[in-house]
């Protein structure tokens, strides 16, 4: 009997995350569709954190689309806010707003800005873009809730380039020292920053041993890997007494065969025959995922 249940548990579990791998490439046909309408923007980070922008909405996260400012809400700050297009499209994935809309990306007139902006567009806790500023008021809301006795957690996204930034460790020394493991730090370790390779130009590793030397509880992940990523938000759930800093290795420009491990679509909109290939390789993705 105990063995049958154990079973059934496996299965929904493997199930639910099959769930979540068709929900990120749908996030990911909705970046590309709006970078490319855009014609500028950020695929290339937003495409690397999909998986990781799908685990916190879809899973993870105490979020309501229907009542955004829910008081009792788990807040999420994108400290790296260039790759608004990661975090848009999961927003309308999640009901947010219409998905439509993502098409109105950085066009005049749009709420949907090149970066986050916490005055128009519901779901947004932090308006962000100025790199290495994002993760200070993600620990500034960790400690309101402690100081509160509110349950609500707190996480953000960081990015491996963006980690150069001074203000980042700054941040991170408070968060140790105040214990916030009501915190979640993650780190999009795709190892490459608009200049080239983050090893090359100013080189952040060993990354998780900054961390661990802040106070931190710290994992080290596939980013994107569900299994990985579900295990790992889990053990950060369970930590007490520290915040925990989850380093997730990511592919940039995953799911596109002509963006990944590009540096180049850091920062570009692909042009309408990129367009149809790209499209073309997501859709692969999803049939391949339909026959599992």
């Amino acid at each position: 009997m105990h063995l049958r249940g154990g079973r059934s548990f496996d299965l929904r579990r493997k199930a639910r995350l099959l769930e979540l791998e068709k929900t990120a490439n749908e996030i990911r046909k909705s970046i590309v569709t709006a970078v490319h309408s855009a014609k500028s923007g950020h695929p290339g980070g937003s495409l690397s954190s999909a998986d990781i922008f799908t685990y916190l909405y879809f899973e993870e996260m105490n979020i309501d689309p229907k009542n955004p400012k829910m008081e009792d809400r788990d807040r999420f700050v994108l400290s790296k806010g260039h790759v608004a297009p990661g975090l848009y499209s999961t927003l309308a994935e999640r009901g947010y707003f219409p998905k439509e809309d993502l098409v109105t990306l950085r066009h005049t007139g749009s709420y949907l800005q090149g970066h986050p902006d916490m005055k128009h567009i519901p779901g947004v806790d932090m308006s962000s873009g100025s790199l290495g500023q994002g993760l200070s008021v993600a620990v500034g809301m960790a400690a309101v809730g402690k100081y509160d006795k509110k349950d609500y957690r707190v996480y953000t996204l960081c990015g491996d380039g963006e980690i150069q930034e001074g203000q980042i460790w700054e941040a991170a020394m408070w968060a140790g020292f105040k214990k916030l493991d009501n915190l979640v730090v993650v780190v999009d370790n795709n190892n490459l920053q608009i200049d080239g390779a983050v090893d090359e130009v100013c080189s952040p590793y060993p990354i998780d041993k900054k961390f661990e030397a802040f106070n931190f509880h710290v994992i080290n992940i596939d980013g994107n890997d569900f299994d990985q990523i579900r295990a790992a938000f889990k053990e950060a759930r369970e930590t007490k007494g520290m915040p925990t800093a989850i380093i997730a290795k990511t592919v940039k420009g995953k799911g596109v065969s002509f963006m990944e491990n590009v540096c180049d679509w850091h920062g570009k909109a692909p042009n309408d025959e990129q367009y149809e290939v790209a499209m073309a390789d997501l859709e692969k993705v999803g049939e391949a995922l339909c026959q599992k």
